[in-house]
């Protein structure tokens, strides 16, 4: 079977086509892996609206000049093997690229997972690098995989953006502003901050997504963007930015004459992206979560971070799919072209934030 591979134009991210192409030969010591599931979600968008800027593209080179292949986590079998400690037939938590199969060079294999140690990702962060063998993994549970493409990653950055915030203090705010409040990691955020105490956390979102966001109840308080300049303007605050729009950011740091800090996350409003420019109060700062888990993991250990990470994901999970209205319903895309037309999808910003989507390229 051919591999293919859904390709995005890097500057015009709506441009995509698929390419199909005979399988590459395997090397000794290399891995071929069907993936078989992958969650698309606006944290793709992320991904693909900052490759160039935080290396994304990196991760899966097209090989063609100006178009690149985006990174999803999902779940992968191996299917032909060169190498004595990955067996065919292991299922493998990871990185991957929106292909319907991946070549892996694994590196620094243990019982518990490996590293791809493909000269092209040498340099690139470990957390990206590192796939995990599922019958080794505190996290996994062969029944809700689609759950765990969908939030884990993006609740690990929620937990570690909570985190991160807590251990600064808040910088002495007690306000915290999220905006793109409906989205998944702005909710795993919201869910992780609600439990610190002296804390109001505020969501900003949409008005179609406003009711969405108050039945999660993790915020204090749902605000419209139409409606901003209600919250009082002299409140110390922290502004959490998963929309990345610059409009938006420029109405905070104008309104919000208290701004502590100005923390940069997503990119979901592809339509409106920019600089940081002219504005009032602090420069806002790109939070990259490998290095708040290089930090904690110097601090606790490996064990240490694990333990708490899986004990938050547990509760988080809990809540997310507590019925009888759960947060999340998990809508599966087959195929090559519905995984090119769900990306579009996304990419325009559609869709019901109560929907998940999971999506493979098997035909």
């Amino acid at each position: 079977m051919n591999t293919t591979t859904l390709l995005v134009r890097q500057d015009a991210l709506a441009t995509t086509q698929l390419r199909s192409t005979e399988p590459a030969a395997l090397a000794d010591g290399q891995v071929r892996v069907r993936v078989d599931c992958f969650a698309l979600t606006a944290n793709n968008i992320t991904y693909a609206a900052m490759g160039e800027m935080l290396e994304y593209w990196r991760f899966f080179p097209s090989g063609e000049p100006g178009w690149g292949i985006v990174p999803v986590w999902g779940f992968g079998t191996v299917t032909e093997s060169r190498h004595p400690d990955v067996p065919v037939g292991e299922r493998l938590y990871g990185y991957w690229p929106m292909a319907n199969e991946a070549v892996l060079s694994p590196h620094k294999t243990s019982a518990t997972g490996f590293a791809d140690g493909a000269a092209h990702r040498v340099g690139l962060h470990a957390v990206y690098n590192h796939y995990l063998r599922c019958s080794a993994d505190p996290f996994y549970r062969p029944d809700t995989e689609d759950i765990q493409a969908l939030l884990r990653p993006l609740f690990i950055t929620s937990w570690l953006i909570d985190d991160f915030l807590a251990d600064q203090g808040f910088y002495g705010a007690g306000t915290l502003l999220l905006s793109s409040a409906s989205s998944k990691t702005a909710y795993g955020t919201a869910f992780q901050l609600a439990q610190r105490a002296g804390v109001q956390v505020v969501g900003l979102t949409s008005q179609a997504n406003q009711a969405f966001c108050e039945s999660l109840g993790c915020y204090h308080r749902v605000v419209a963007y139409e409606d901003l300049e209600q919250l009082a303007a002299d409140t110390p605050c922290v502004y959490i930015d998963f929309a990345g729009s610059v409009a938006l950011r420029q109405r905070i740091h104008q309104h919000c004459t208290q701004l502590a800090y100005s923390c940069a996350v997503g990119a979901s409003h592809v339509g409106d992206l920019g600089g940081a420019g002219q504005l009032p109060g602090p420069r806002p700062v790109m939070f990259f979560a490998p290095a708040q888990v290089k930090k904690r993991t110097q601090e606790w250990g490996v064990q240490g971070l694990n333990e708490r990470l899986v004990a938050a994901w547990q509760a988080f999970t809990t809540a997310v799919q507590a019925q009888p209205q759960p947060w999340i319903t998990v809508q599966q895309h087959q195929g090559p072209q519905a995984t090119q037309a769900l990306f579009l999808d996304l990419l325009r910003g559609q869709g019901d934030p109560r929907m998940g989507h999971v999506a493979s390229m098997q035909p």
